[in-house]
């Protein structure tokens, strides 16, 4: 069970980083895996509290397709860090297989395990139908949240039993970027992920909407929001906006309907984006800290006070594996975050 007071902004609060696994420009999901163990223990090693993948499909530059599978590689190079989903897209499975893999992961790793879902298909509708599923899942994911849940309590006689998943202790989130997640989050007392990270545009209402109306619950007895930021740090601002823009190419040929390895970064990004492209990648990227430390901090900090999470939980989408294990590194000169030690 997850517990927790309304979080002050005079304390600290946990860092968590969320891994798509990008494959960089010219190299292999080989290296990519790799590179993902490393994040993951370096994040480890600095003192995030979670380390969570989020399931993409049909897409070159993201290698987090088999998520659950990449997990256990995770867990078993790693020790202390919570690892999870971050998300699970339920519509492209079946609550009883997703209940029996996070089962799984919880009997090697023990209580480390968190499992979040999300309505969204995560890939397109080509990907979709190879998945054999159709859009209209999408509709039943309230019950099929209630249905995976239920195969994780500790009942006897149940029809269908999760082995090894009944009875062990795996925390549900529901992760969303609209008014929808927050509502059935509320309603089910589970705590809640806002993916302002790349959908930022009803953070606030999602927020107010999700601590208003939450029933408290035997998984948690109050509401628990976790939000989600682009953090990139660097020694200078200029190397921080070098780096990012392989993050905002990116996002420009996914918009494009060429979705792409992770591209190297560029010097001058406004000679690769449209004034429309550069306006839709600045609104969707707006919950971005890209700088120094002492650059960052201000910004960072407002946002914290001005949200109130309980947990912030970062992802760094880029080319460059060093640049990116260094910003892990820098975030301890934030002095923002309860690091684990």
């Amino acid at each position: 069970m997850i517990t927790t007071v309304m979080t002050k902004m005079t304390k600290q609060i946990p860092i968590s980083f969320l891994d798509l696994v990008p494959v960089p420009e010219g190299s292999d999901a080989k290296n990519a895996l790799k590179q993902a163990v490393t994040v993951a223990q370096t994040a480890e090693q600095v003192g995030f509290n979670r380390y969570w993948l989020a399931e993409h499909h049909n897409m070159r530059g993201i290698a987090s397709t088999a998520t659950s599978v990449l997990l256990a590689h995770i867990g078993a190079h790693t020790s202390t860090i919570r690892i999870g989903s971050g998300g699970i897209m339920l519509p492209n499975h079946a609550p009883l297989v997703v209940a029996e893999q996070f089962g799984t992961l919880a009997t090697l790793y023990g209580e480390r395990i968190d499992l979040g879902v999300g309505r969204a298909p995560g890939t397109d509708g080509a990907t979709f139908r190879a998945l054999r599923r159709t859009m209209n899942d999408a509709e039943n994911f309230p019950q099929d949240v209630q249905e995976l849940m239920h195969y994780f309590d500790p009942l006897d006689g149940q029809t269908v039993t999760a082995m090894p998943a009944n009875g062990l202790n795996v925390p549900v989130w529901i992760l969303g970027s609209s008014l929808f997640g927050a509502s059935l989050a509320a309603a089910l007392g589970l705590p809640y992920v806002f993916a302002s990270h790349f959908a930022p545009q009803m953070l606030s209402q999602a927020v107010t909407l999700y601590r208003e109306n939450f029933k408290p619950s035997a998984y948690l007895q109050q509401p628990y929001v976790m939000v989600a930021s682009n953090l990139l740090l660097a020694e200078t601002d200029e190397e921080a906006a070098y780096q990012f823009t392989s993050a905002q190419q990116s996002f420009v040929n996914l918009r494009r309907g060429k979705p792409s390895q992770m591209p190297k970064p560029i010097e001058n990004i406004d000679a690769f984006w449209t004034s429309a492209e550069k306006y839709m990648v600045e609104s969707s990227l707006a919950i971005s800290f890209v700088g120094t430390p002492d650059s960052v901090k201000p910004k960072l900090d407002h946002f914290l006070e001005t949200i109130r999470p309980d947990e912030l939980i970062v992802t760094c989408n880029i080319y460059d594996q060093q640049a990116r294990l260094n910003s892990l590194s820098l975030v301890k000169a934030l002095d923002l975050f309860s690091l684990n030690s």
